[in-house]
């Protein structure tokens, strides 16, 4: 038989997905995994979106809708962005897709040739090195520091760019570190970008789970000659607690928009008719799940940061964002548990599963091979536990 596409081989599975998969089975098999994987909030989704999904099934509401997403939500996502963010779009300039992961799909598919340049800083989420890989781009990795709180600065920023430069992908709040940009910070980047002559893709699923006094800010909202340039990602899968849904967005400018909405077109339609009912009434309707998941994972937040600079050999920063923690575990590699000697975060992440019965995402996965990332999008019961297995697991490496 002749052999499958060449792109196949350049990408690999999520291991974030993977890891999950593998604690769904443990517990199948009847061990009792505490998951720190999982990058989806524990609660459910609101009744009243709920409700809207139902009535949306019984009006007969199961058909297609246009490629790009129902004109409703379309005017809805404008609405949300003129009141939250202060940017002013109309329904040309926005696509919804089948969640934020399928909005990136498609802009790589618009935007990347084979060997354009997509700067990407690390740590990153995993879908963005692949996705780029996909359309035979290739995604440049640059450094973060974690005493910048792993945040790209203007004048790193600038130091990679070159002719075959596309993109930068920019996420705040930050899928692993949960680390956000400021405005100033903001405003510094987008200088260079716009100097530069790039897009900036900005991924902010994560923005409505911002806590203490740290203020999200989207780079569009700095002035015209950045938004113009910007692709604005974001969804209501992890603020809504819909990430089974499958409903994201882009919002950019209409001639992007416009070949984006084409490639959907010619791949996966429309997203669901009654997930798009749902989105718009988790948009439009009452606010205060979203407030109360915040509150919740604030406090949750606090004990696992908290807990984890406790353990002898961790560090952890404050996310100021997203629903995960980031602790550098370097300080344990070279040290062994019998005979399994841990080297690496995916070595540490299958002894903590195999030994403790505890899920982590290893931090290779994101470009950051000295942490692990948690997420505290489960029960306070749950991470006291899987945080106690952790301390005992740690503790038993010499």
């Amino acid at each position: 038989m002749k052999p499958l596409a060449t792109r196949v081989g350049s990408v690999k599975p999520s291991m974030t997905l993977a890891i999950s998969a593998q604690a769904k089975q443990l517990r199948a098999d009847g061990v009792d995994v505490v998951g720190f994987g999982a990058g989806e909030p524990d609660f459910d989704t609101p009744q009243n979106i709920k409700d809207a999904a139902v009535r949306a099934i019984e009006s007969g509401f199961t058909k297609y809708t246009p490629a790009s997403g129902t004109m409703e939500l379309k005017q809805a996502v404008c609405v949300k962005m003129k009141q939250d963010n202060g940017l002013a779009y109309e329904p040309s300039q926005i696509l919804i897709s089948c969640g934020a992961k399928h909005s990136l799909y498609n802009i790589a598919q618009v935007l990347f040739d084979r060997g354009d340049e997509v700067l990407i800083p690390a740590p990153y989420w995993v879908s963005y090195p692949d996705q780029a890989l996909l359309q035979e781009a290739v995604p440049k990795i640059v450094e973060t520091r974690e005493e910048d709180n792993f945040r790209l600065t203007a004048d790193v920023l600038g130091r990679h760019v070159t002719a075959r430069t596309k993109a930068l992908i920019l996420n705040s709040p930050s899928n692993p570190t949960g680390c956000g940009y400021s405005l100033d910070e903001l405003r510094e980047l987008a200088e260079v970008i716009v100097a530069q002559d790039l897009y900036v893709i900005s991924d902010e699923i994560y923005e409505k789970l911002v806590y203490g006094s740290f203020e999200f800010h989207s780079i569009a909202e700095i002035g015209d000659a950045i938004r113009k340039r910007t692709l604005v990602v974001n969804g209501v899968s992890k603020s809504h607690s819909m990430t089974g849904w499958r409903i994201g967005w882009t919002a950019g400018p209409e001639n992007i928009i416009k070949a984006m909405s084409t490639v959907q077109s010619q791949s996966t339609s429309n997203p669901t008719s009654i997930s798009q009912k749902a989105a718009e009434e988790a948009l439009t309707g009452p606010q205060d799940a979203v407030a109360m998941m915040v509150r919740e994972f604030d406090k949750r937040r606090a004990h696992i940061v908290e807990r984890l600079n406790a353990m002898e050999g961790i560090s952890c920063l404050t996310p100021q964002g997203a629903f995960y923690v980031f602790p550098r575990v370097d300080a344990l590699y070279g040290k062994k548990h019998g005979d399994r000697m841990i080297n690496s975060s995916l070595d540490l992440a299958d002894y903590l599963l195999k030994e403790a019965s505890v899920a982590v995402v290893p931090g290779v996965a994101f470009g950051a091979d000295a942490y692990i990332r948690l997420s505290y999008a489960t029960s306070m019961e749950t991470i006291k536990k899987g945080l106690s297995r952790l301390e005992k697991a740690f503790s038993g490496l010499s």
